[in-house]
């Protein structure tokens, strides 16, 4: 489902919790904190939830009991090609199938809303919790990254056809 103000405190912590189960033990810790500070704080989801565009669709929840699961977004990154920015499921409940039905909303967004024929992802070299999953959902190794602002952590960039 499209989140709104109520899922801003759940979608927080299900991006920090999964932040941290994917990134623990690869990445220093203030550079986890960093990220979690600048992406993952009250004000920013808040504004992410109440106001979506091409660039930013919003977050999509998955919700159990009231509680918040796993939460997605994307965007528009050109006229015809949309990409999947955060996808983040609680850890213990991993292979369960949330995260296809989250990227599954995110994609129908993008293409239906959006008009999108291709859609991308960075995935972080190594990460083994991601990899095989956008691989499997179709996705499809194109090009390595460095960012500028820290090289050692490499960006694989993903596609496919959508």
């Amino acid at each position: 489902m499209k989140a709104n103000e109520s899922h801003v405190k759940g979608i927080s912590n299900i991006c920090i919790r999964g932040y941290w189960a994917t990134y623990g033990e690869t990445h220093r810790k203030d550079w986890i904190e960093r990220v979690i500070s600048e992406f993952y704080n009250h004000e920013r989801i808040l504004s992410e939830v109440t106001e979506s565009n091409r660039d930013w669709g919003g977050y999509f929840v998955a919700v159990e009991n009231g509680e918040v699961i796993g939460a997605a977004g994307g965007g528009m990154i050109d006229e015809e090609v949309g990409e999947l920015f955060v996808i983040y499921i609680d850890p213990a409940r991993r292979n369960e199938g949330i995260g296809s039905k989250l990227l599954d909303a995110v994609t129908k967004q993008q293409k239906l809303e959006y008009r999108a024929k291709e859609q991308w992802v960075s995935v972080q070299k190594g990460n083994m919790k991601g990899i095989p999953f956008y691989e499997a959902k179709g996705l499809i190794f194109k090009y390595e990254k460095a960012p500028k602002e820290n090289p050692m952590y490499i960006k694989l960039r993903h596609s496919r056809k959508i």
